[in-house]
């Protein structure tokens, strides 16, 4: 059956290894590597791939045919830990960060967290879309094809609850596949502060229960850390979303290593995200239970720390690593996941396959989304990045550019010449 779309003369194909399961170890050093490689596609899907000549049993008249001579393709790359939908954004806080006020004072302070509370609290639904649909853009033209969307600045109902409904449109409406986390444990609540259990029972016994009654999101993500949510309110709220029939996250050791790793590993989370001060024990547990280490250094790097995760020491101990931008407006204010994919060579040492395999197939399946996007199996969404790079090591080695030339999501062109078209 000839293909509706064939891409060809391709420089390098970057093909991560699928054997349904995200890569561990020594395995994200694996991928194929094509060259003078074709991909064929029909009906958005991927029909074939190969190197050489185009078989003409996939050519007729109607097939159209791009040339991607020098160019190195890969597939649509996947950003699995953003907090998309918010308002208002914190550069006033920049020159407290700049004179050493920590993260945990701005917040004790009544800044961070609770002050874009305050800001989505006041937007509209339609302020928050239009400022959401932004970002989305910036995400695609820079390769992202797939996204994940906490929600976590209401702290409240009615808020969480506009926030889950604009990322919610926005899958209906953007190129960009939005996939929504309920994160309502994100912070407490400042008229509960001393009375935490109260705000945790209001998560427990309602809001929780209706994200899942109205299929508001697919996964619930808790912020467990030192002044924020203990590892037993974690343990409460994760065990309560689970029941809920909600696939869990857990924001893990990213400051004090309080032992948000080993809990990953106990409640069988999909993924635990930052890991900054996870302990051996905690990155032993997370490898045997099969959970992704999903690792954020743009945070680090914007709150000019020199804790980056210790990427090296979980991959050596057998575990999966995906890598994200954390995209949010106090601790990480970036859409380019290029960025973080050259800090993870740079300032974490991972190899350009590592990397690729991290923000490919590994971000994939820390959003259950396996088995149709991350890789170039035949029957996958043809979701395809074209790089105006002469190979993946380029990329890394290049850094600070949007290296970005096309973006196919779905079979369908919609970044040309690093422009939502």
């Amino acid at each position: 059956m000839s293909a509706d779309l064939i891409l060809y003369n391709i420089g390098e194909l970057f093909c991560p290894i699928d054997n349904n399961e995200p890569l561990r170890g020594q395995a994200m050093n694996t991928a194929k590597i094509m060259h003078n490689a074709y991909i064929a596609i029909k009906a958005g899907k991927i029909q074939a791939i190969g190197e050489g000549e185009v078989p003409e049993s996939l050519i007729s008249n109607e097939t159209q045919k791009r040339d991607l001579s020098g160019l190195t393709v890969t597939p649509g790359l996947i950003d699995s830990h953003t907090h998309l939908v918010h308002g208002g954004s914190r550069e006033n806080e920049f020159s407290m960060k700049l004179n050493g006020v920590s993260y945990l004072d701005i917040l004790a302070a009544g800044g961070g967290i609770l002050s874009t509370v305050n800001a989505t609290k006041t937007s509209t639904f339609d302020e928050l879309y239009t400022k959401a649909k932004k970002s989305l853009d910036t995400m695609l033209i820079h390769g992202t094809t797939t996204v994940e969307a906490k929600s976590g600045y209401g702290l409240e109902w009615e808020t969480e609850e506009k926030q889950l409904k604009v990322a919610k449109k926005l899958n209906e409406d953007h190129p960009v596949e939005v996939v929504s986390t309920f994160m309502g444990a994100h912070a407490i609540p400042t008229q509960l502060k001393e009375n935490p259990e109260e705000f945790i029972k209001e998560l427990t016994e309602f809001m929780i229960p209706e994200v899942s009654k109205h299929s508001l999101a697919e996964f619930c993500d808790v912020f467990c850390e030192h002044g924020v949510f203990s590892v037993e309110q974690t343990r409460t709220i994760l065990k309560c979303a689970k029941e809920n029939n909600l696939k869990i996250k857990i924001h893990a050791d990213e400051i004090v290593s309080l032992g948000g790793a080993e809990l990953a590993a106990e409640m069988g989370a999909h993924s635990a995200e930052h890991l900054m001060a996870a302990s051996d024990e905690g990155i032993s547990l997370m490898a045997k239970n099969n959970v992704i280490a999903n690792l954020l250094p743009g945070t680090t790097f914007s709150l000019m720390k020199t804790s980056y995760a210790d990427a090296r020491k979980m991959i050596e101990n057998n575990l999966a690593v995906a890598l994200s931008t954390d995209y949010n407006p106090g601790s990480c204010p970036t859409e380019n996941i290029q960025l973080i994919m050259q800090l993870g060579s740079l300032a974490m040492k991972m190899s350009p396959i590592e990397v690729f395999n991290a923000v490919t197939i590994n971000g994939a399946h820390s959003l259950g989304r396996g088995h149709e996007t991350g890789s170039f199996e035949v029957g996958k969404n043809a979701d395809i990045v074209v790089f105006d790079a002469p190979n993946i090591d380029y990329i890394l080695y290049h850094f600070g550019v949007n290296h970005v030339k096309e973006v196919y999501k779905n079979g369908n062109l919609v970044v040309q010449d690093r422009r939502v078209i």
